[in-house]
């Protein structure tokens, strides 16, 4: 069977002609997708959010109610906005064998692979069925496949095997860190900065915090993967922003952290020994201004690690024709997938090398390694 290249990308050029940076909305790309399907005999169902602004999609083309195999990918991209490009981020433009355009590598060109082998499932007689699962804002913390991932096993089909295709080069990775993130808001009291014991300085309160921050992340260097590249679980203080002038003791100040963590890593500790230090600041604050506060919130996306007795990574192993798996520092939909139940992998065309970065591209090459992939995968179908 000819590998639908041609189709592919022009399925890509018209996937990334939709802005979906991950603050707009994506329901004009989940429409057209939604009718490309319709348009080759398969429906689809979708979990929008409640001001149906967005939307994950999920459709199976085989057998119905029955467990397949799923190909995930989120349709949402990060912003261009600060980026220098050579050419219109949002029109796909090929140079010698590499296709440029925004979300290319991460990961349209996964959504435009498997739209352009859709024909040829459909002509196939599918014992296991193939699920198509497009999800939305993965980009700021995987919460658009949340809603639907709820859904499996209720609603939407229990897939069997999910294949996450974020770009790895179409190697298949079986482990990725999990990344929680945190915001703190500290609000203490304004005074005239020549009076400063009147006001309670929240900046200084938020130093005393990002020093026990980076203490903990030198500790954390000590536990190595490797596995992995930093092969350690990491800690950044990431965002801050504070004071109102430099004549006034600072009221509010907001600060981010983040780490990076191992499989395996217990968290639960490391939030702790934050949380105490916040405490222990907070009634020091409260004794010059009883209005003083530190909140947090928090975002995390479970680290993962491919089961070992499930069908995901054999699949994807046979399919790729590999025998060695690899290890990734970046986070994906995979483990929420298989903490409800769905044995996941990831594998998918592009380098992650190119992701966020001005002049994204993905290779040719790599979408034809990605629709031979899917091409066997469909064979596999069939028999299975």
């Amino acid at each position: 069977m000819t590998l639908p290249l041609t189709a592919a990308k022009d399925l890509l050029a018209k996937l990334v002609a939709f802005d979906t940076t991950s603050h707009k909305t994506n329901i004009p790309l989940i429409e057209f997708v939604q009718g490309y399907l319709a348009d080759h005999g398969t429906e689809s169902q979708l979990v929008p959010t409640p001001d149906g602004l967005k939307a994950s999609l999920f459709a199976t083309i085989g057998p119905k109610g029955v467990p397949g195999v799923g190909l995930s990918g989120h349709t949402d991209v990060v912003p261009v906005t600060g980026q220098d490009w050579a050419t219109d981020p949002f029109t796909l433009v090929e140079r010698s064998g590499l296709l440029y355009g925004r979300g290319t590598a991460d990961m349209k060109g996964f959504l435009a692979a498997v739209l352009a082998m859709v024909p040829a499932f459909k002509s196939l007689e599918l014992k296991t069925p193939i699920h198509i699962i497009f999800s939305y804002d993965e980009e700021v913390g995987c919460i658009g496949v949340r809603p639907l991932v709820a859904e499996l096993g209720k609603s939407l089909t229990m897939p069997k095997a999910v294949i996450v295709g974020e770009p790895t080069t179409m190697q298949v990775v079986d482990a990725h860190k999990g990344p929680m993130r945190w915001v703190v808001d500290i609000q203490g009291r304004a005074s005239h900065s020549s009076m400063p014991q009147l006001g309670v300085n929240a900046i200084a309160a938020a130093t005393r915090m990002m020093s026990e921050i980076l203490e903990i992340e030198a500790e954390l260097k000590r536990d190595v993967n490797p596995r992995f590249d930093p092969p350690y679980s990491t800690m950044a203080i990431t965002t801050i922003n504070g004071g109102t002038a430099s004549n006034i003791t600072p009221a509010p100040c907001t600060f981010g952290f983040e780490t990076r963590r191992l499989p395996g890593f217990d968290v639960g500790p490391v939030d702790a020994r934050i949380r105490k230090l916040a405490a222990k600041l907070e009634a020091e604050m409260r004794e010059h201004a009883p209005e003083a506060h530190i909140t947090f919130t928090t975002r995390e996306v479970p680290a993962f690690v491919a089961s070992a007795s499930g069908l995901a990574l054999p699949l994807a192993l046979q399919l790729a024709g590999q025998n060695e798996t690899f290890a990734v520092s970046y986070a994906t939909e995979a483990g929420l997938f298989q903490d409800q139940g769905a044995p996941s992998v990831v594998c998918g065309p592009g380098n992650i090398d190119q992701a966020h970065k001005p002049d994204e591209f993905i290779a040719v090459s790599e979408l034809e390694k990605c629709l031979g992939f899917l091409q066997r995968l469909g064979a596999w179908a069939e028999a299975n």
